[in-house]
Parts: structure tokens; C-alpha cells; sequence
């Protein structure tokens, strides 16, 4: 099969272009807008649009001419581009009512173009489309008021990277860590803190909305409910009170207030933690390889977050990526029978491998695992170690919340330096959230 017109898409992504071209976009779809898709024998084309480097492009590309030469008559035309080119070219295409049939989509923009009904219901598709060879909770990520718009392509479990190097330098052990607590976790750290003479810090804080998810989870409580801020101002306040907790007093297990925001201004190559001088950080599994590669060392271990309640399963699989549907696909059955073949396939499997994620098929994942080494098979095999922690999919960010990484990022800043009190953060947080969300 020749080159399927690859070309390279521009443009710099805004929240306001995205949203303004939703508000024209809709429709019920195409031929099966009514029932099940019925996929045809005839020659059809289709055209699949993702964000990512030239590296993923060669994979696709790859896996894409296999899924041909089983399916003949399919032809697929792809586009890729950068992350904020992708989602500029996106809008446009969505004003447009020209949608790729295939569309890779993100957790936090995936309520915004399913509540503008520019998604195709996977159920219609449920023939040709299967999503039961993953994780419930990672499946459960990409329903958007209880239709599934979206297939998790790939799945990132949240834990915390060791460096055991730096735990043996100063001669730190871990406590048994499938049970372990918050408590625990700052011991450690001060231990970090007192035995390097304030050389090494012990973890900076959580400061991305998995933590925080999975914080309200352990309280009982959910970030987002029902498309509206659920969390409650007392726990997110606990959660906040930590960045100014862990950065003073005699043993700060972040260091100073000054270094620990530095660290989160910094590229991971530049981190106490690359330059051994950090002994744990909060991050995607995934994120051994790269963070071993960057300290230089292997010599690296996963564990999962500390717990406020050990009978609460706040764990969940976030998904690195989704394929969704457009709702305006003329050929949604051959669309679904593509995504499939990518999520399901075992040859499709070895040729993407991780390029997009710990794959969501937990059979491509356990044959992944089997043919690596090293910090790579660590991360395939961390779900099976959070396995019992695992609890239902958490509700996706709704529509207008898709900032609130940088929003936490800004409140924990705000509380570390004294500006505000946990308190006063956690109401004034609540309430900016809530207002982007009603303006969306």
C-alpha cells in the first residue's frame, strides 16, 4: 500500500476558537443515525487525524497499511499534527462539518465535543468495535453522560517513581507501601531531608488533577460530579495545606518554597530529581523510562500513592488517549472496524507498542510486558500491582474545567508562599472552577 496522504497540519490551538466552533457543529451523523452501522463491501475512504511527533506518524502509518491489507476495500487518508496545532485544525474542520471519520481526543476536551453532539454513540458500532478487552474503570473514562463516545487507546496509572539510589545513599527504606500512608510518606521524606543535610528533598507535592482525583476519591469524594465541582472545601483544602506543609518547617520534604516552585517551572532533565538529588516524585507510570533516563539510572521502582483510607478504591486508570468517532462519518462502521483493529489487534499491538501509552487491551499489554526489561516492563506491569486499589472510572472534566491543571498548579502556589490560607484557596478555587464551567 502506497503513502495515504500524510500531510502536516498548523495552527495554534485556543479554549475560545474550540469553543466557538462547537456551537455550530452537531448533526446525528450518517446511514445508521437510527440503529446499528452496517459496515460495506464496496471501496470507502476514510480519514484519521491525530496530534504527535514524527515517530508516532511511522508507527501509525505502519499499523494503519497492515489494517489494509486486511481490509482492501478501506482506504485511509491520515493528518497529524502538534498538540496545538492539532486542536486549532480541529475546530476549524468541526465549523466546517468536515470532521475526520477518526479523531484522536483528549479526557479533558472530550466532554466539550460530546456535549456539542459532534461524536458518534460507539454503542451503534458495538459489532464492529469491541471495548471489552480493558480495564471497566479505563472503559468507563470515555462515556460522556453514559454513552460512550470515546476508546481509550491507551491507559496511564498514576504512582509515585523512586529513585532507590538515592534511598540507599542515605540509607532510607521504604515502609510496606501497598498500605502505606500519608504519615508514612512524610517520615520518609524527613528522613531524606535530615540524613542529606538538606541536600535532598524527599517528593514534591501532587499538582495535576489525577492526585487530585484520586485525594477526593480517598476522602469519599469526587473532583467532578454530574458536569459541576463536587469536591468539598474541606478536602481540598487538606490537599492544598500540603504544598505549604511539605515546604517549611525544620525538615521540608519539597525543600524550600522557592525550590520546590522552581521544580515545578523546570524541565524534568533539570529536576532535583534527574540530578539525584530528589528521592521520589508524583507521575504517570509511563514516566519511569524517560525520568530513568534523565538520572541516569535504572535503578528505579513503582509505587503506589500513599492512602487516607485503605478501604476506598480511589485508584483509576486515566487514559493516555481516545479514538473517538465523528458523529458526521459517513462510513461509521469501517470507522469502528479501524479503531479496533488499533486498540485490539495483536500485530497492530506490537507494532504501536508504548509509543501512545500503556496499551488499554490487557492482553497487548501482558504480551508487551513479557518481551521487555527493565524500567518498561516495570510500567507494564504496574496496574497489576494497583489491581485491588482500582475503583470506578471517575467522571470526566466537564465542559470548561480543561484548565484546571494550571488552576491547581496556581492555588498550591498561592498557599506555599503564604499569599493564602488553605481555607481561603479552597473556596476561591472551587468557586473560579464552578464559574468556567457555567461560561462554557
Amino acid at each position: 500500500m502506497k503513502s495515504l496522504g500524510n500531510r502536516l497540519i498548523g495552527g495554534t490551538a485556543t479554549a475560545c476558537a474550540m469553543a466557538m466552533a462547537l456551537a455550530g457543529c452537531g448533526g446525528s451523523g450518517n446511514n445508521a443515525s437510527n440503529g446499528e452501522a452496517k459496515a460495506s463491501d464496496e471501496p470507502v475512504t476514510l480519514t484519521i487525524s491525530w496530534w504527535g511527533s514524527d515517530a508516532r506518524l511511522k508507527l501509525t502509518q505502519q499499523a494503519i497499511d497492515a489494517f489494509h491489507a486486511k481490509h482492501p476495500n478501506i482506504t485511509v487518508n491520515v493528518e497529524y499534527s502538534d498538540w496545538t496545532g492539532y486542536w486549532d485544525k480541529l475546530a476549524t474542520q468541526n465549523a466546517g462539518g468536515e470532521v475526520p471519520d477518526v479523531l484522536q481526543m483528549d479526557e479533558m476536551y472530550l466532554a466539550s465535543y460530546a456535549s456539542q453532539g459532534s461524536l458518534y454513540d460507539l454503542s451503534k458500532v458495538s459489532n464492529y468495535l469491541d471495548l471489552n478487552q480493558m480495564d471497566a474503570s479505563l472503559k468507563g473514562t470515555g462515556e460522556y453522560q453514559g454513552t460512550q463516545y470515546a476508546a481509550p487507546i491507551s491507559s496511564a496509572a498514576y504512582a509515585i517513581i523512586v529513585n532507590n539510589d538515592v534511598l540507599d545513599k542515605y540509607g532510607v527504606t521504604l515502609p510496606d507501601t501497598s498500605k502505606w500512608t500519608w504519615d508514612d510518606l512524610v517520615k520518609v521524606g524527613e528522613q531524606i531531608v535530615q540524613k542529606s543535610g538538606g541536600e535532598a528533598t524527599g517528593i514534591g507535592t501532587m499538582i495535576d488533577s489525577t492526585g487530585l482525583t484520586q485525594w477526593a476519591r480517598q476522602h469519599g469524594e469526587s473532583l467532578f460530579k454530574d458536569g459541576k465541582v463536587s469536591i468539598s472545601e474541606g478536602t481540598l483544602a487538606e490537599f492544598l495545606q500540603m504544598s505549604y506543609d511539605w515546604t517549611h518547617g525544620s525538615s521540608p520534604i519539597a525543600g524550600s518554597s522557592d525550590r520546590w516552585a522552581e521544580q515545578m517551572a523546570g524541565t524534568q532533565d533539570q529536576s532535583d530529581f534527574a540530578q539525584g538529588k530528589q528521592a521520589m516524585v508524583f507521575a504517570q507510570a509511563a514516566m519511569i523510562t524517560s525520568n530513568a533516563k534523565s538520572a541516569g539510572t535504572d535503578n528505579m521502582s513503582l509505587v503506589p500513592i500513599p492512602s487516607s483510607d485503605q478501604s476506598k478504591k480511589s485508584a483509576y486508570l486515566k487514559p493516555s488517549q481516545y479514538w473517538s468517532i465523528s458523529a458526521k462519518s459517513e462510513h461509521p462502521a469501517e470507522a469502528a472496524m479501524l479503531i479496533d483493529y488499533l486498540i485490539n489487534d495483536e500485530e497492530a499491538g506490537k507494532i504501536l507498542g508504548t509509543e501512545r501509552g500503556i496499551p488499554g487491551n490487557n492482553k497487548i499489554r501482558a504480551a508487551l510486558a513479557k518481551s521487555t526489561t527493565g524500567t518498561d516492563q516495570k510500567a507494564l506491569e504496574f496496574q497489576d500491582v494497583i489491581e485491588d486499589k482500582l475503583g470506578d472510572a471517575p467522571e470526566i472534566t466537564p465542559n470548561g474545567g480543561s484548565d484546571v491543571m494550571n488552576v491547581i498548579k496556581r492555588y498550591e502556589q498561592n498557599v506555599a508562599f503564604g499569599d493564602k490560607t488553605a481555607a481561603q484557596a479552597a473556596k476561591e478555587m472551587i468557586a473560579e472552577l464552578q464559574a468556567s464551567i457555567d461560561a462554557a
